[in-house]
């Protein structure tokens, strides 16, 4: 139940205009310290960590959707008692800010490798004071209630000593090794990359087929990338393949080198495509390196760091890799090699996101990490019920990651990031130096020059934020944290990574109970968003013409669980006109008195409007709840939005204008002096305590709708409650429960049916012509029958029909069917009334009905079906006939009773 509130209700603003309020009230928030969590508390704990995002990005919708997701839990949670933390924080994205401060450099004609690691990274750490985190400033215009007393940067001192305190143990444990292996290469950055680095975008090619051999013993092969023809040291064929058996086995020439190359046999060759026959680069083709693996090839590098051709002893030593394409397929013209061109020709190449370039797949010597077991655990942990994945139909794909993953490739080739805790000595010596260890020094010794992907210390973050490897009170009162929310395109790289190292370091345990997974924003047509197709929006331009508010409940209504999230301008507008519609409710129920109880008066006590609007209080506390707790934002969001509108709005603030109106009088033309004691009606028989007690109830409801509100829209819901109750602020109030009181499904009834009343005298008023505003007499039959004496006067008021003086003469009529039977409703539309719509009207009814008289005088009409069918069914025709034919004859008469127009 509602809390007691001592303070006076305050005055609310003319109207709603977020930009007057939102950065005010969230410092405000702040300053008192509401988002902070008590690690010392006997509160139940509730904690989310922030995907953190890089210290180079700016808000992007992407964001604001999955921050405003993680807002409404973590507010929910806190106003539920649980003792709440969302602890924030930043990535330190070491290629994104390396590829940034070397552009920089460039412009200032500096080259970062000629000012030196020491200069260069001096020159980050200004850059990151100076530029880097505006995203957190923007975290604060969204309203992210996350506890900035807790911020953290992967490159702080405390995670990174939590990344070298892993490394080590990873390292004594033989689960990170030095090897040889195929990368993702960006010549530009002259570094290793991660595959999520790599976007893959279509090009406009060519595919070149070349002749290896000559004669019999000659094999076609094609190429989109025919420079790496240098590198290839086999040709393969599928083993059952007749055309090649007789050269499998046997060396063929490579031109342009003087080489000679084995055909061999693998069943990785797909016979069927192309001549059936590959050209095998291993060292820099991924398919290649596995065939180079199985068959023991060897594995020439013919590229630099750079993406230089080298080490081919061939005129194209030196070249770029584009400029020897071009080459490399002339020469072949020349020696009649070249079979075939196709040209454009439309294939998927892998670009790096930060410098655009395409991606190199190149033999490098880098660090991994075994995943093998690490993985394991991971599955297990979701297998074994530890972790929960949401939606579960995303619990497969998961597992087609988890169980297939390849070892990690962890080292980058830059100097921004974890330096590589290992140190070479002059004799072949590996020290790997923990974060306690001093390195060792003297002649010879010198650390590894590479840095760490940033995805090894965020894969550390659910823990490595709350002080780990140190045993602190964060992380027994914290970790593992609650929930994950992130999107499913993530799901591979990092939180297969964070279940890794969670279950590795912690222990066993896992690092989130539930991994909640949703989809992507897309445009309104469904469409992914990039700047290439012009359909990026910027979630900033719309808080500032809408609202905060507007923009979190346009995305919290489209955020269905795993599914992508389309969003316009025109769906946040509508937000907007919510927010407004919410804002005008209030003033006009403070205006009119509404104020919250410290006890509701009895249900019994209440008329049928307020016991319907209570129950439909109470179940969508309850429906909330249980869509909250299933992660079901969008449905939750719209159960919000239609009782607000709908229920709140449209019905019964408009009843209750009748009921705080009421002067106690009459209850008009068809009310029943007894009516008032009938058992269950509980309508008041003293006007102010109707009054009174109606005014308790707008409040009361508007403070359940408006906590319920709160964690999705916190700017206009804190401003209303505070308004509407006096008290300190929403952010701290008690979440709603329900009341507990049985439904009263009579009451709910007679509603329903004096709401279909009041519509179908709305609907035909408007077929008429009427104005919204103009009132006509009318006699209302029926209405003590169905049991809707005590509505009358709130029929009259939002249907505009008075009471029919003396001499009263109906124009129309209708009737409105109600559950229990029908009442007529007779108006007089003399001088109101639109003829022509009006015989329009009854020429549409009359086609209506003579359509069912033919209808039942065809059925009727026929021997065989009377013959055969039950006495029962013959009965009801017979009995839609004698309706329709009255109908007719009903109708007639009124067309005849209208003047001409």
């Amino acid at each position: 139940m509602t809390q007691t509130h001592a303070a006076q209700p305050r005055e609310l603003p003319s109207t709603w205009n977020p930009a007057d309020v939102e950065a005010e009230l969230y410092e405000r928030w702040v300053a008192a310290g509401y988002f902070v969590a008590d690690a010392n508390s006997d509160k139940p704990p509730f904690s989310i960590v922030i995907p953190p995002p890089n210290v180079t990005g700016s808000l992007h919708i992407g964001h604001a959707f999955e921050h405003t997701l993680m807002d409404i839990l973590t507010r929910r949670r806190r106003m539920q008692g649980y003792e709440a933390l969302w602890l924030p924080g930043m990535d330190h994205a070491s290629i994104a800010v390396q590829a940034l401060v070397e552009r920089q450099l460039r412009e200032e004609g500096v080259d970062h490798r000629d000012l030196g690691r020491e200069a260069f990274l001096e020159r980050v750490w200004q850059w990151k004071e100076k530029h880097g985190g505006a995203i957190l400033s923007q975290m604060r215009r969204l309203g992210d209630s996350v506890d900035w007393t807790r911020e953290r940067f992967t490159m702080d001192a405390g995670l990174s000593r939590a990344v070298q305190t892993i490394f080590k143990k990873l390292f004594d444990d033989g689960l990170i090794y030095r090897a040889e292996r195929l990368v993702n290469w960006s010549p530009e950055m002259r570094s290793a990359i991660s595959d999520i680095e790599v976007e893959h975008k279509e090009v406009e090619g060519e595919l070149v087929s070349m002749r290896y051999g000559d004669g019999d013993d000659s094999i076609v092969v094609a190429t989109t990338r025919i420079e790496t023809m240098l590198g290839d040291t086999a040709v393969a064929v599928h083993p059952d393949d007749e055309r090649y058996k007789h050269l499998v086995g046997t060396e063929i020439e490579l031109p342009l080198t003087g080489r000679k190359i084995p055909v061999v046999a693998d069943e990785h060759v797909d016979p069927e495509f192309g001549t059936g026959a590959v050209k095998v680069t291993p060292a820099h083709d991924p398919n290649d390196f596995e065939i180079g693996k199985r068959h023991d090839l060897p594995m020439l590098t013919i590229m630099d760091e750079q993406g230089r051709i080298a080490h081919t002893s061939t005129q194209f030593d030196g070249m770029d890799r584009f400029e020897a394409r071009v080459a490399v397929r002339e020469a072949l013209r020349e020696q009649g090699r070249i079979v075939a061109e196709k040209r454009p020709y439309l294939h998927s190449v892998g670009h790096s996101s930060r410098s655009k370039e395409p991606i190199e797949p190149r033999l490098s010597l880098q660090w991994f990490v075994k995943v093998g077991p690490l993985a394991k655990a991971a599955g297990d942990a979701v297998r074994d019920g530890r972790v929960a994945v949401h939606p579960p139909e995303m619990t497969k794909r998961y597992f087609d990651w988890v169980d297939n993953l390849h070892d990690w490739a962890i080292s980058r080739q830059l100097w921004w990031g974890h330096r590589i805790p290992i140190w070479y000595g002059p004799n072949g010596e590996v020290v790997c130096v923990g974060p306690d260890d001093e390195p060792p020094t003297g002649e010879g010794w010198h650390q590894d020059e590479d840095v760490l992907d940033t995805w090894f210390s965020s894969g550390l973050w659910p823990f490595s934020t709350m002080g780990w490897p140190a045993d602190t009170t964060d992380l027994r009162k914290f970790y593992p944290t609650s929930v994950l929310v992130t999107g499913y395109d993530i799901l591979f790289f990092w939180v297969a990574r964070m279940m890794m190292f969670g279950l590795y370091a912690m222990d066993g345990v896992e690092p989130f109970k539930v991994i909640a997974l949703h989809g992507m924003v897309r445009d309104a047509h469904g469409k992914k968003m990039s700047k290439s197709a012009g359909n990026t929006v910027d979630p900033l331009v719309w808080m500032d013409t809408y609202g905060t508010d507007a923009l979190r409940f346009t995305l919290a209504r489209g955020a269905n669980p795993g599914t992508d999230s389309p969003i316009s301008e025109e769906w946040v507008a509508a937000s907007r006109s919510f927010c407004t519609k919410l804002f005008n409710a209030t003033k006009f129920a403070m205006m009119n008195g509404a104020r919250v109880p410290e006890r509701l008066a009895d249900r019994g006590e209440l008329t049928d409007a307020d016991r319907w609007i209570l129950d439909r209080a109470d179940q969508l506390v309850s429906d909330v709840d249980e869509l909250l707790e299933d992660f079901q934002f969008a449905k939750a969001t719209e159960a919000l939005y239609h009782f607000t509108w709908d229920e709140f709005c449209d019905w019964y603030l408009e009843l209750s204008k009748v009921q705080l109106n009421a002067s106690g009088a009459g209850m008009g033309d068809n009310s029943s002096p007894a009516h008032d004691q009938r058992p269950g009606a509980g309508v008041p028989q003293d006007a102010a305590e109707r009054v009174e007690r109606t005014r308790e109830v707008l409040g009361y409801v508007l403070d359940v709708l408006l906590r319920l509100l709160h964690p999705t829209i916190p700017f206009i819901t804190e401003t209303l409650w505070t308004a509407l109750t006096g008290r300190e602020s929403v952010v701290i109030a008690e979440w709603p429960e329900v009341a507990g009181a049985a439904a009263d499904e009579a009451a709910a009834v007679r509603i329903a049916a004096a709401q279909k009343l009041i519509t179908e005298i709305r609907r035909f008023r408007s077929d008429q012509g009427l104005k919204p505003g103009q009132r006509v007499a009318a006699k209302l039959g029926g209405v003590v029958e169905q049991g809707l004496a005590d509505h009358v006067p709130a029929v009259r008021a939002l249907a505009r029909v008075t009471e029919p003086a003396d001499g009263f003469t109906s124009s129309a009529s209708i009737e409105v069917g109600l559950t229990g039977g029908n009442v007529s409703v007779e108006l007089d539309l003399s001088g109101a009334v639109d003829v022509v719509a009006e015989r329009k009207r009854l020429a549409k009814d009359l086609a209506a009905a003579e359509k069912e008289l033919a209808g039942t005088d065809k059925k009727l009409n026929n021997q065989a079906f009377l013959d055969k069918a039950p006495a029962d069914v013959v009965d009801k025709i017979k009995a839609r006939r004698e309706t329709a034919q009255a109908d007719i004859a009903r109708i007639n008469a009124r067309l005849a009773a209208l003047p001409e127009a």
